[in-house]
């Protein structure tokens, strides 16, 4: 075992240094700017067709499908997990104040990632042999690309991730949350929540998506009002955090000894690498819910993929941020710029740090606050990648197999929860990684038929 972690190490070493960081981010860069800045100029056309399409109630509109507003927070129940509470306390760790910048930059131009490979999905997905709709990365790679070898190896990463980051790891965040705060035996917490998770998954995606729609909207509403009252105290302390945030971003020297270019690398690498991990913009994740949609219009569906994104790491990482940087907890001293590639084990840790910040307002309530929200986010996590999970291993093996799918998948949530999981942490970094080479290829590779497919749905505005 002891081999194997070893050589994942140097392997995720690899996969998540600067190349591929620079092609998570030159992707976004170029979506960006062939599509004329979609995120700002296009701001009230993508806002019209999510956001407020939710109070009209056009985004619930369906035809016996999933509706693109369920679609969507399936897609968020995924994203919307401990890397909202704690991931963005480790790159503040890991990176420093100026890590929260690099986050937004990563996320501004994840949205167009998101935008590109979501409008893929819808162009290339399938009818099921029930009627309705399949899509996801591995047909694009396959159809699009004619490449069933990267297609293959897309959903294999893709079934191997499902269980690490989107199962175990929340699994174990959950029972140390609540154990933790509440001393809860993990046994207990994990058959909880089995039972649970078990419930919604029989029920199929109709079920799941209904769940999403109202979990996602309340867990996000809850965590959010907590944070808005912690803000509220520490209103006067905005303005320094922000300056902190931007004049850190370009600090050659922040916090490494006076090496220069050191604290910058480290702001830039911590904060793109915590980005993806929360909204996951550029993995191909989302693309298999979102291509579920009972939708018409691609380019629509891609833009629920842009808000997504949106609300995720620019809203939802940036109250934590903010909350983290206000309250004083944070430390430059305390908490030191680590070197390497930073591990998501670390996030034990960054719960730590979010947890320490609201009981400045909430004393022992607070750490209470962060463990019930960690666990809601953290089993949202459980829902969306289960579906991901699905349809990955349905690609590699026949709808039949999706039954001993879930079987396997409510048996890791058990064991997650009554296991040390830090190689399970370390290889789930790995198999994000691997999802992303093959997806961001094809992306890159069929970029031409997102940008006609833009311009069609522009000429009809």
């Amino acid at each position: 075992m002891d081999d194997i972690l070893q050589v994942n190490e140097r392997l995720r070493g690899l996969i998540w240094g600067a190349p591929m960081l620079i092609l998570l981010l030159g992707t976004g860069l170029y979506f960006t700017a062939v599509t004329g800045v979609f995120q700002v100029r296009y701001c009230m056309l993508w806002l019209r067709k999510t956001l407020f399409s939710c109070f009209t109630g056009a985004a619930r509109r369906t035809s016996g499908g999933v509706s693109p507003f369920a679609a969507m927070c399936t897609a968020l129940a995924a994203t919307v997990g401990t890397g909202n509470i704690a991931g963005v306390a480790t790159a503040l760790t890991l990176g420093g104040p100026g890590a929260v910048f690099w986050l937004w930059v990563s996320a501004f131009v994840g949205m167009m990632t998101a935008f590109a490979e979501n409008t893929l999905g819808m162009l290339y997905r399938e009818r099921g042999a029930d009627g309705s709709w399949r899509g996801g990365a591995m047909l694009y790679l396959k159809n699009g690309l004619h490449s069933p070898l990267l297609a293959g190896a897309f959903a294999l990463f893709c079934v191997l991730a499902s269980f690490g980051i989107g199962n175990m790891s929340q699994c174990n965040s959950i029972a140390q949350g609540l154990s933790g705060s509440f001393g809860i035996p993990s046994g207990i917490v994990g058959t909880v929540t089995a039972v649970l998770l078990g419930a919604v998954l029989l029920g199929g995606l109709k079920r799941l998506s209904r769940v999403t729609e109202t979990l996602v909207p309340f867990m996000a509403l809850f965590y959010m009002g907590g944070a808005v009252v912690v803000l509220w105290v520490y209103r006067a302390a905005l303005p320094q955090a922000f300056a902190q945030i931007c004049s850190m971003a370009f600090d050659m020297r922040a916090g490494t000894g006076g090496v220069l270019g050191y604290g910058m690398t480290q702001a830039v690498r911590a904060g793109v690498s915590r980005g993806v991990f929360s909204n996951e913009a550029g993995l191909g994740s989302s693309v298999m819910v979102h291509a579920a949609a009972d939708a018409k219009e691609p380019c629509e569906q891609g833009m629920w993929a842009v808000f997504e994104v949106f609300f995720d790491t620019i809203v939802m990482c940036s109250v934590t941020a903010f909350v983290i940087l206000t309250s004083g907890v944070y430390d430059v001293s305390r908490y030191a710029l680590a070197s390497g590639t930073p591990l998501l084990s670390q996030l034990t840790t960054g719960a730590q740090l979010t947890a320490e910040a609201f009981s400045t307002v909430f004393g022992r309530f607070g750490r209470g606050f962060v463990a019930v929200s960690l666990a809601l986010f953290a089993f949202s996590t459980l829902l969306g990648w289960s579906y991901y999970g699905q349809r990955a291993a349905a690609y590699l093996m026949g709808e039949r197999v999706i039954p001993v799918y879930k079987a396997a998948f409510l048996l890791a949530a058990v064991a997650g929860c009554m296991m040390r999981l830090e190689p399970v942490w370390a290889l789930s970094d790995t198999f994000n990684g691997l999802m992303a080479l093959p997806n961001l290829a094809g992306v890159l590779a069929l970029r031409r038929q997102v940008i006609a497919e833009w311009c069609r749905y522009k000429r009809n505005l």
